[in-house]
């Protein structure tokens, strides 16, 4: 990439050290995004539908990350690409994923039975040579649009009680407003991590400790000893995710190594829009998508930082004929550099933060 000159484009912005970025060697999310591919491409089982859609969210965001990051560095056009079709791709994603979550017979939820008073069914066991006795509970795998739900008693909550008003439609109002949810999720996370990735190693280090508090979150899910004592739902065939979750992660630390301050690549937005994206959609198939804004509060606060400063700017230049400002800066780790604090510093404390915020997120399985 330096042989090349596939140099950042770095506007002055008044952030000290900001210009001595500039000509660092962007585009890495390509370095990434091979290491998290080729990884998973031998090592996990392809015909397997998590794996399939993890794999479409890695090649998709990357492809719309890479043509802005090439309309910015080839074309010299610091706009990039245009946001309404970065929008379009990161809708046209969620509804590829909603509807394979809805249409696959793969994707399914293992789930006790009731029976007419909603108490689980039993069954007794013999073992044919000692005679011994066990009782289990009676489950069969459904689709259903449950997800899990933090320090709440029984841990889920079903999209379709949201529309139970509605009667019998509800049986498939329910997919509308999980689609428009995922949508939603996946927008968000993945326009998020575009804004975090701002400091030498904030984006590639948040998205790594996120990225294996989801492995821990996906491994449990996937093994029917640790769901049952956990008293979490069990998601059969997901334990394959963990192959790609491990790749994600050596993709981001291995990353990290040169682009920790001061950086020597970035990654741009080839990069930082398919890290929120992957674990979106990551956190929408282990059904752990409530859990975003903890898991992802980096990411949450970032992109909040930007909203309060963008609304309130607007709303105080009608009222009072100017503009006023919440944060010095936005993102809101700009904020922190204008009041002097070294970058680094500030990327520690950010990843200190979201270690606390992974931590509380795994705790939630027993927090109710």
């Amino acid at each position: 990439m330096q042989k090349k000159q596939i140099g950042e484009v770095v506007r002055d912005l008044g952030l000290e050290g900001q210009m001595q970025k500039k000509g660092t060697p962007t585009m890495g999310g390509i370095i990434i995004l091979s290491a998290i591919i080729i990884p998973t491409v031998i090592f996990a089982q392809l015909n397997n539908v998590y794996i399939i859609l993890m794999l479409v969210t890695t090649i998709l965001l990357g492809i719309i990350g890479f043509v802005d990051d090439y309309i910015k560095v080839f074309l010299k056009n610091k706009a990039g690409l245009a946001g309404k079709f970065k929008i379009l791709g990161q809708v046209s994603l969620g509804i590829i994923v909603a509807a394979t979550l809805f249409l696959s017979d793969d994707v399914k939820v293992r789930q006790h039975v009731k029976d007419e008073n909603g108490n689980d069914l039993k069954e007794v066991l013999i073992d044919p040579v000692t005679g011994e006795q066990t009782v289990q509970f009676v489950t069969q795998d459904v689709k259903t649009t449950i997800t899990t739900i933090p320090f709440i008693k029984k841990n889920e909550f079903n999209y379709e009680w949201l529309v139970a008003f509605t009667g019998d439609a509800s049986a498939w109002l329910k997919w509308v407003v999980y689609a428009i949810a995922i949508i939603f999720i996946i927008t968000s996370v993945s326009n998020a991590a575009n804004l975090t990735d701002g400091l030498d190693g904030l984006a590639t280090g948040t998205s790594a400790i996120s990225g294996a508090t989801l492995g821990v979150l996906a491994y449990v899910s996937g093994n029917i000893i640790y769901a049952d004592y956990l008293n979490i739902m069990y998601i059969p065939n997901i334990g394959e995710l963990t192959v790609f979750i491990a790749a994600f992660i050596g993709a981001t630390v291995g990353f990290l190594w040169y682009n920790s301050y001061p950086a020597q690549v970035f990654m741009g937005d080839t990069g930082s829009l398919a890290l929120g994206g992957i674990l979106a959609v990551f956190s929408i198939i282990i059904r752990k998508e409530i859990l975003i804004p903890l898991l992802c509060g980096i990411f949450v606060i970032e992109n909040l930082s930007v909203v309060i400063q963008v609304y309130y700017f607007k709303y105080t230049k009608r009222k009072y004929g100017e503009g006023r400002r919440v944060f010095l800066m936005s993102p809101i780790h700009h904020h922190f550099q204008k009041k002097g604090i070294p970058e680094a510093k500030i990327v520690t404390r950010f990843w200190i933060v979201g270690i606390v915020l992974a931590v509380l997120t795994v705790a939630t399985l027993k927090m109710r």
